[in-house]
């Protein structure tokens, strides 16, 4: 039987996917300090996240991570490199924040809602931050990668603490992606 709580763990890791598409290791630094604070109960398999290990692990990675993005051509190898660690990182965030489901529909969500949520998300920055670097020899950069910040932490911080909110922003987003997808398509 799906619960409310079922549903707003559902809610939860579709928006911290969908932030791991914008920076990998922010929603899961967000989301181990939630589970550290007591905010967000993660599944059983995935306790270890709220721990005092992963979380200055996760901490020192999402903090390399936002800075990495600030050095010229860096940014670009990044999300590069991203692009596959997106889809794990929304997997893992989907998989850890799923409650009361089973195994086997818990991987199934996590993959196609959390991998692929994730994939777009990166898609579309990594499509950004190419048209930035081409349009403004990489000077724009800096800026994109500020805005992609605080996107995810913005996400991030909505789905832990309004989880309904943030799947409206996500499906919201896809309809950006979309629409932007439709108006590169006719050129």
């Amino acid at each position: 039987m799906i619960t409310t709580e079922t549903i707003l763990s559902i809610f939860l890791g579709i928006g911290l996917a969908s932030a791991s598409g914008f920076r990998v290791f922010l929603p899961l630094f967000a989301l181990s300090l939630a589970s550290y604070f007591n905010i967000w109960e993660l599944n059983e398999n995935w306790l270890w996240i709220g721990s005092i290990p992963a979380l200055i692990t996760l901490g020192i990675a999402t903090v390399s991570e936002v800075f990495g993005y600030y050095i010229p051509f860096i940014d670009n190898l990044l999300d590069t490199i991203a692009t596959p660690l997106a889809a794990i990182a929304g997997t893992v965030v989907m998989a850890s924040t799923l409650v009361d489901i089973s195994p086997m529909m818990t991987w199934v969500l996590a993959l196609i809602a959390g991998g692929g949520t994730a994939s777009a998300m990166q898609g579309m920055t990594t499509v950004t931050r190419l048209a930035s670097s081409v349009k403004t020899a990489g000077i724009g950069n800096p800026v994109v990668s500020t805005a992609e910040t605080g996107t995810a932490i913005g996400m991030s911080a909505l789905s832990i603490f309004l989880p309904v909110v943030a799947i409206v922003v996500v499906v919201f987003l896809f309809l950006l992606i979309y629409w932007v997808y439709r108006r590169f398509k006719r050129k």
